[in-house]
């Protein structure tokens, strides 16, 4: 993603507005260009990528198979694990979530985002995501949960949880992968994550308690809230600060030189997190196969349907690949993390709905690899460029 100076931040209007968002529109600066020159770009988004990304699904793997083997043959890991609490969360998956999401949001850039807004193209573009993100993506899930998972309420409110929670920090790893469009990526981030801290816990209280349960099952409105506030309100709030403090100092060093430097930490994050998770639920992930699995189908479903169903619909309506692309791994993307927090602060980490969240994880990496593949597989086969 790129960190403009102040100096040329109005080219990055520019190039947002003028997006490819109908068949009829081209931008004046990819007239006349050399498709192949966009090919190559294309392919080479992966090369350009560090080492810790190129290797992801190996290192988030190796995570999950390590922390298997802590949670089943070390003898105490777990109570060892869940000793001090932050927010009804351990402190240790606390430090790990907060950790993993403050690099990401380092990257947005929030002194330009009123101008961005500026744009009526933008504004559409929004609204599109916001409608695939905030309606049809929960509910799809929730009837998938449903259809696969009637006779288990903890379960099923697990997947509701982990559909009503957008994702801030791996869609853009999809979207740099795919070579989608990093910098749209950035604003929907910015946009989900102030949603979520709105419309998350009534959602979730609308969802669990009056849907999907009767009113069976109490979903206490102040849990909800108050992790969300905490796992996302912190570094956000944190973020925020950082960026517009040291780049009114400091913005050539920070955006070359700090951003570079704290970027790894968010993947660190995430690795520490995940392993932590399931050395704290490995004795369960284990002697609970069939609910994994149960849990696995429902979320393989929703990850391919609604990434294709955006992606039709996207192309359908005209957008260039980029912007496709973006807005279909933004809606097939999930923040498990946040999910696991809700989860573990409402029912307890050895409950159903922290094993349906805990799963999550170890379906979504190789689900949205392999639809990385496909996207960039389609979009040549299409001939579908900016």
């Amino acid at each position: 993603m790129r960190h403009p100076s102040s100096s040329h931040s109005d080219s990055v209007v520019n190039h947002d507005a003028s997006c490819t968002y109908t068949k009829d529109k081209v931008p004046k600066d990819l007239e006349g260009q050399d498709l192949n020159t966009s090919k190559e770009k294309k392919s080479s988004v992966y090369a350009g990528l560090g080492w810790l990304d190129k290797l992801l699904v190996v290192w988030i793997l190796l995570a999950i198979i390590l922390g298997i083997i802590l949670g089943n043959f070390v003898d105490g890991i777990e109570p060892a694990l869940q000793k001090g609490k932050f927010v009804n969360v351990s402190v240790p998956i606390a430090v790990g979530l907060l950790v993993m999401m403050y690099p990401i949001l380092l990257k947005i850039q929030y002194e330009t985002l009123h101008k961005l807004f500026q744009h009526r193209e933008i504004w559409i573009q929004l609204g599109f995501s916001i409608l695939m993100n905030w309606v049809v993506a929960p509910l799809l899930m929730l009837g998938l949960a449903w259809a696969f998972l009637p006779d288990k309420d903890g379960l099923r409110n697990g997947l509701v949880f982990v559909g009503l929670a957008r994702c801030i920090a791996m869609v853009l790893i999809w979207t740099g992968l795919a070579g989608g469009d990093e910098q749209y990526c950035a604003i929907l981030v910015a946009v989900n994550s102030i949603l979520q801290m709105v419309l998350y816990a009534p959602l979730a209280i609308l969802f669990v308690n009056i849907i999907s349960n009767g009113g069976a099952i109490s979903v206490s409105y102040s849990t909800v809230a108050t992790s969300v506030g905490v796992f996302l309100g912190i570094p956000l709030g944190a973020a925020i600060i950082t960026r517009l403090t040291l780049r009114a100092f400091a913005a050539e060093w920070y955006d070359r030189t700090f951003l570079k430097w704290i970027a790894p930490w968010s993947l660190i994050g995430l690795l520490y997190t995940i392993l932590v998770l399931f050395a704290s639920q490995g004795h369960q992930v284990v002697h609970q196969i069939v609910s994994v699995v149960r849990v696995a189908a429902p979320l393989i479903v929703y990850f391919a349907v609604i990434f294709s169903f955006t992606l039709w619909i996207t192309k359908r309506l005209g957008f260039g690949y980029k912007l496709a692309a973006t807005q279909s791994f933004t809606a097939a993307s999930n923040n498990f993390e946040l999910a696991i927090a809700v989860a573990v602060a409402t029912f307890g980490a050895n409950s159903d709905e922290a094993l349906a969240t805990t799963v999550g994880p170890l379906i979504e990496v190789p689900v949205l690899v392999g639809l990385v593949y496909f996207v960039k597989w389609l979009a040549a086969r299409w001939g579908w460029r900016d």
